[in-house]
């Protein structure tokens, strides 16, 4: 297939018809991963929502210690929370949180470490390159050195967190104070260089437009035809409720918007293995269609989202493996479960 230039991507995005554009977007996952769709037993531990930043897409952060919903689970919560998960089948821990001002560095190595000792076998996926990238302006090192740390210590992935929006005039009006567009994909280059693979995201919904959204994709194929690191890629609705943008946004993305969102990125971003269809976010009704429009991946159990529903997400902050399964099968799909590096764990 010809790869699609931005302006044949934005042209499609807004031109084709929606079901010639899913059927075109399957027609590309299919020729990929066949019938398959790929989900994986995890929990989310989002370990602190204490952040040096308050992001105005953002409901989950909280600046102030002190706040009445802050909290700051120390690591034997964590590891209880992971124990938990674990005992459930659990074949990865997505560990996020917010940018808290006090933790030294070793916090997060004594992190990984006690979790690895206590779940050999279980795939840690934790901290955003935004979270890196607070790391090593804390302990005054390069982002380099902290992701070899943090590798020793037992981290097998990123998760994609913290794009946003990679452009700069749009990530200045809604994240102003978080690293750069630049500083972001540099923070993942970096991993891939030390074979620590990522994901990426993407915020849209909002205050961007479809031009930004192409060339937010724009700059992760590029990135990914240099280092081949990333494994998929997640389109994020953004979420109006109990944050300062809302106020500028009428309603959330509507369902067409979503699919022509991951059609569009499954076409276009033709170096990526998966387009993810994060239920959570997208819905379930509208990320069951999804996979239908080129997504190849419904993320995972979860167990216990809690940034999303900050932001007044409807949906469950969890589902049973079973259900998982069942939800792929009756859209006359072939689940396949995973691990965080995209290893094949069981095939139903």
């Amino acid at each position: 297939m010809t790869r699609l230039t931005e302006s044949q991507a934005l042209d499609l995005y807004r031109n084709a018809p929606l079901e010639e554009l899913c059927a075109r977007a399957l027609a590309e996952k299919e020729s990929r991963h066949g019938k398959s769709v790929y989900w994986v037993n995890n929990r989310q531990i989002n370990y602190t929502n204490i952040c040096v930043l308050h992001c105005k897409f953002c409901a989950f952060s909280r600046i102030k210690k002190e706040s009445p919903t802050a909290y700051d689970w120390d690591h034997p919560t964590i590891l209880r929370k992971a124990e938990e998960a674990v005992k459930q089948g659990a074949q990865e821990l997505h560990i996020v949180g917010g940018l808290h001002p006090d933790h030294p560095f070793e916090y997060y190595i004594d992190m990984l470490q006690k979790l690895r000792r206590a779940f050999p076998g279980v795939n840690l996926k934790a901290f955003t390159a935004v979270e890196i990238c607070h790391f090593a302006k804390l302990s005054g090192r390069s982002v380099g050195e902290i992701l070899a740390d943090l590798k020793a210590a037992g981290l097998d992935a990123l998760p994609g967190g913290g794009a946003e929006i990679l452009v700069e005039s749009v990530r200045t009006e809604i994240c102003g104070k978080k690293e750069s567009a630049a500083e972001w994909l540099e923070a993942h280059r970096a991993a891939h260089q030390q074979g620590i693979p990522t994901n990426a995201t993407m915020l849209f919904g909002h205050i961007e437009t479809p031009e930004h959204r192409i060339e937010h994709m724009a700059r992760l194929r590029e990135l990914q035809e240099e280092t081949h690191g990333f494994f998929a890629f997640i389109p994020l609705v953004f979420h109006p409720e109990n944050n300062s943008l809302g106020r500028r946004v009428s309603e959330k993305a509507s369902p067409e918007e979503i699919l022509r969102t991951i059609a569009i990125a499954r076409l276009f971003l033709d170096n990526f293995p998966h387009i993810k269809a994060y239920w959570i976010q997208l819905g379930l009704e509208t990320a069951l269609r999804a996979l239908h429009g080129g997504a190849s991946d419904l993320d995972g159990t979860i167990i216990e989202e809690k940034i999303t529903h900050a932001a007044g997400a409807r949906t469950g902050t969890g589902m049973s493996p079973e259900r998982m399964r069942n939800l792929i099968l009756n859209e006359g799909l072939i689940p396949v479960e995973r691990n965080a590096r995209y290893e094949q764990v069981y095939l139903l």
